[in-house]
């Protein structure tokens, strides 16, 4: 069992930066695939970013290729999404999620644990 906690968002300009953390408790965090995920008003909740427990596989969606970045400190049972270049479009509730074993998904349906999300919002 694993229970995350994201934090990091808020409101910010268009061209600005936000870093989103996500705290996991459990103590087989590092053999966990993490991902962050978002949803916008209306919309399906989608795929931006996953790297699996030993950092050699990660994988962004297209359109947050180049200016999103995804690390975790095994150490510290944290993963974050560093965020630059935020534009309008990126405005949506982040998630953070988990999913035991070396399997680095890009769905919703390939992770067992998810955060309550944090709020992103970037005005133009």
């Amino acid at each position: 069992q694993v229970q995350l906690v994201e934090s990091g968002g808020g409101l910010v300009q268009a061209g600005g930066s936000l870093r989103l953390s996500c705290a996991a408790s459990g103590r087989t965090f590092s053999s966990y695939a993490m991902g962050w995920f978002r949803q916008a008003p209306g919309k399906e909740r989608e795929f931006v970013a996953a790297r699996g427990w030993s950092g050699v596989s990660t994988y962004y969606a297209d359109s947050v290729k180049g200016r999103f970045t995804i690390s975790r400190d095994n150490a510290k049972n944290t993963v974050y999404l560093q965020m630059n270049s935020l534009k309008p479009e990126d405005t949506a509730v982040y998630y953070c999620a988990a999913q035991p074993g070396t399997a680095v998904g890009r769905t919703v349906a390939g992770y067992s644990y998810w955060g309550q999300g944090t709020q992103v919002t970037v005005s133009s």
